[in-house]
């Protein structure tokens, strides 16, 4: 029972990563460095966060709680508003052949804010005296990569039908994302 959970666990948390996955490849294409460096980022920080959180206990849980949702609309807004100026310039300006990428610090920063919810899922491990955290992370982090892979192969071919409106669509993606996290905490009351 306690892998079925872990896998249910996973999905739930991987949902958001999946869909930052789609909005990578729409912008990179078929770029497989970069949907790989993206599902390898989000399995780890999705498998690693509840283990933070599991380690950092009560304490800590209650003062990120508080804002959680907030850091993570910041940091995916702040991306997705900043890719979509980058796209309408773009547009405006010259049209540029030059094959678009997602840098790995914005992969890092995205993945740091899709698993913040996964560190209170750790603190709840804590309360549940999970029997082994190690093994519940670790279904996480392979459900994550999973589903993130095949997301990463779901937004390349949409990439190829959307082209130069790609990156809109992707900056719109996080935005979205970003604003169903903060208003599923603020009509939680968190």
């Amino acid at each position: 029972m306690e892998l079925l959970q872990a896998f249910m666990i996973g999905l739930g948390l991987a949902m958001d990563a999946a869909a930052v996955s789609v909005s990578n490849a729409l912008i990179s294409g078929r770029n497989k460095k970069i949907a790989l460096q993206s599902a390898l980022s989000f399995a780890a920080a999705q498998g690693l966060m509840p283990l933070a959180g599991y380690f950092l206990g009560v304490s800590f849980a209650g003062y990120v709680k508080a804002f959680d949702h907030w850091i993570a609309f910041v940091l995916l807004a702040a991306i997705g508003g900043n890719m979509i100026l980058e796209a309408v310039r773009e547009i405006r300006g010259s049209s540029s052949n030059e094959e678009k990428t997602v840098s790995f610090k914005t992969i890092l920063f995205q993945a740091l804010a899709t698993s913040i919810d996964a560190l209170a899922v750790g603190v709840s491990f804590a309360f549940l005296n999970r029997g082994n955290i190690f093994l519940s992370c670790l279904i996480i982090s392979l459900v994550t990569l999973a589903l993130s892979l095949a997301a990463s192969f779901a937004g390349s071919r949409l990439g190829v039908l959307f082209k130069e409106k790609a990156e809109i669509i992707g900056g719109i993606i996080l935005l979205l994302i970003g604003l169903k996290i903060l208003i599923e905490h603020v009509a939680a009351g968190k």
